[in-house]
This record gives structure tokens, C-alpha cells and sequence, in this order.
């Protein structure tokens, strides 16, 4: 018996239900990788950032989030290299879907109960997502501004309902938005924390602000 479609747990009906020791024998999840690209790179290295955000309630199953990683991850791979960007799935699957199972060979009504203990096996797995929640990040250079939104823009294809490509002012994936994290930069105030960046502030000992000034610099 295949999958059922999607479109029959597109919307956010019951309680969120995880797997947990009462909830077992859960299939994995089809998506594997959160984090692809070049996830080393610095800070500075890809200033820009854009955002695939849902504009709808819903749940998007764990076969249509790999499916859109999958194609984003080609288009930029194709068009400007694979170590050109870094991307990150910013949802994860953990609602387990339920199926009530029913026969439907010769000889099955016997063997049906239909309504009797209705509560199904696990099926699969899904992520709610709120409206203006963002579902993609990639951060990049600047000059590959238009091959990010088209691989976004493909990549929507791939969910239910509706989506919209936000350009972040954000540096990267950092907190600060450019003009603050250029002064910040420039005063020698940032630390490198892998995707992200740390600011020295003037709290604590002044051995370990000496100690992050060098470091910093």
C-alpha cells in the first residue's frame, strides 16, 4: 500500500504528536541534512542572506522539504558552484502522521472493523509551520542575489500553499543588520562563532576581555 497524498494532512487539525516511548515504531524522516554548502565559512565571507518564509498555517511532510532541498541545492550547485552559498532548513519534522489502515482486497470484510479503534499506526512525518515562519536561509556574496531567489522560487514549487522570497537585511545569519555589523567590524568588537558572530561587550573580568580583544584581532 503507497503513501497517502499529502494534500490529506495539509492542515494543522490536532494536537502536536511526537515520537516518544509511547509513540514508537515512527518511519524515518525523509530528510537527513539541515545544513549544506559551505558551512565553514566566515561571516564576512557571505554577507547576504534570503529567506523562503510560508504565508500559510500548514504541515509540510518530510518528503517535500527533502524535495525542495534537493532542487535548491542543484540550482546553485549549477549556476555560481557548490561552495558559493550555505543553506539551512529551518524546519524540522517532528509531528508523526497516524493512518487507519483498511483492507480493501476480496475477503476483507471480515477482517475489517471500520470505525472500532480508529486510532491509527504512525505513517510518517510532518513540520508545522505558522504564517511568516521561515522555512529556507541561505546566506551568500552579494553578486549571486538573482541565483538564490530563482533556486528559492523553484524550491516553492515543491510545498503546498503559498510562499514568499525575503532578501534579510541581516548580515548573513547574524543578528545585526549591515551598517551595525560594519561598525561593530570596524571597532573590533566581533568574535567569529562559526555561522554566526559574537560581540564583545564590556561585562566581565578584564582578563577575559583582553583575552577576547586578542582573539577578535
Amino acid at each position: 500500500m503507497g503513501r497517502r497524498p499529502a494534500r490529506c494532512y495539509r492542515y494543522c487539525k490536532n494536537k502536536p504528536y511526537i515520537k516518544s516511548r509511547y509513540c514508537r515504531g515512527v518511519p524515518d524522516a525523509k530528510i537527513r541534512i539541515f545544513d549544506l554548502g559551505r558551512k565553514k565559512a566566515s561571516t564576512d565571507e557571505f554577507p547576504l542572506c534570503v529567506h523562503l518564509i510560508s504565508l500559510e498555517k500548514e504541515q509540510l511532510s518530510s518528503e517535500a522539504i527533502e524535495a525542495g532541498r534537493i532542487s535548491c541545492n542543484k540550482y546553485i550547485s549549477k549556476t555560481g558552484g557548490k561552495d558559493s552559498f550555505h543553506m539551512r532548513v529551518r524546519v524540522h519534522p517532528w509531528h508523526v502522521l497516524r493512518i487507519n489502515k483498511m483492507l480493501s482486497c476480496a475477503g476483507a470484510d471480515r477482517l475489517q472493523t471500520g470505525m472500532r479503534g480508529a486510532f491509527g499506526k504512525p505513517m510518517g512525518t510532518v513540520a508545522r509551520v505558522n504564517i511568516g515562519q521561515i522555512i529556507f536561509s541561505i546566506r551568500t556574496r552579494d553578486a549571486m542575489l538573482a541565483n538564490v531567489v530563482e533556486a528559492l522560487r523553484r524550491s516553492s514549487y515543491k510545498f503546498p500553499g503559498r510562499q514568499k522570497i525575503v532578501v534579510s537585511k541581516k548580515w548573513g545569519f547574524t543578528a545585526y543588520n549591515r551598517e551595525a555589523y560594519q561598525k561593530l567590524k570596524a571597532d573590533g568588537r566581533l568574535m567569529n562563532d562559526g555561522a554566526n558572530v559574537k560581540v564583545i561587550t564590556n561585562h566581565g573580568t578584564l582578563a577575559q576581555y583582553a583575552k577576547d580583544i586578542a582573539a577578535a584581532n
